[in-house]
Order: C-alpha cells, then sequence, then structure tokens
C-alpha cells in the first residue's frame, strides 16, 4: 500500500514537470527498478550536491553495478532509499 505524503510541489509559475512522493511499506531493494534521478550541471556541481546532500544525511553507496566510468553517484536517504546526482556534462 502507498500513501501520498504531501501534496505534489510544482514549481513557481505553474509549469514544468512536477513530483509527487509516495510512502509504501514494501521493504527497500537492493537494487530498485524505480529510482529518482538528481541532475547536476558538470562534474563540479555534482560534487557539491552529494557533498550538500551527504551533510543532510544521504550516505554514500558501494553500489556493484557502476560501469568503469561512471556519470552518476548512487545515494541512500536515511531510510536507504536509493537515487543518483547526475553529471549531466557527460557524453
Amino acid at each position: 500500500m502507498t500513501r501520498a505524503l504531501a501534496p505534489a510541489p510544482a514549481p513557481v509559475d505553474g509549469t514544468g514537470p512536477q513530483l509527487s512522493l509516495g510512502l509504501s511499506e514494501t521493504p527497500v531493494q537492493e537494487h530498485p527498478r524505480v529510482h529518482l534521478d538528481l541532475y547536476a550541471d558538470d562534474a563540479a556541481d555534482q560534487a557539491a550536491e552529494v557533498e550538500r546532500l551527504v551533510s543532510l544525511g544521504a550516505q554514500r553507496v558501494d553500489w556493484d553495478l557502476y560501469p568503469e566510468d561512471p556519470d552518476f553517484v548512487v545515494l541512500a536517504d536515511p531510510d536507504g532509499n536509493r537515487f543518483c546526482v547526475i553529471d549531466t556534462a557527460r557524453e
């Protein structure tokens, strides 16, 4: 069972994508099929965002599926839900 945590946030001008977060009673998966990706403009922004998130309670994940030269960093929130911070400048 999943229930909404809060109304979906919307951009100030009312346009653009919206996001709704739900609370689920299912256990956290080691390799989740669906997860949140956060985009950073470049490697420096990615590193800064990862450090900011870690300072807020996220943890780095020793991800066993990293490619040789990843453009993403896998983190987990305090409940263990995994998400990625992606360097969008990489090709």
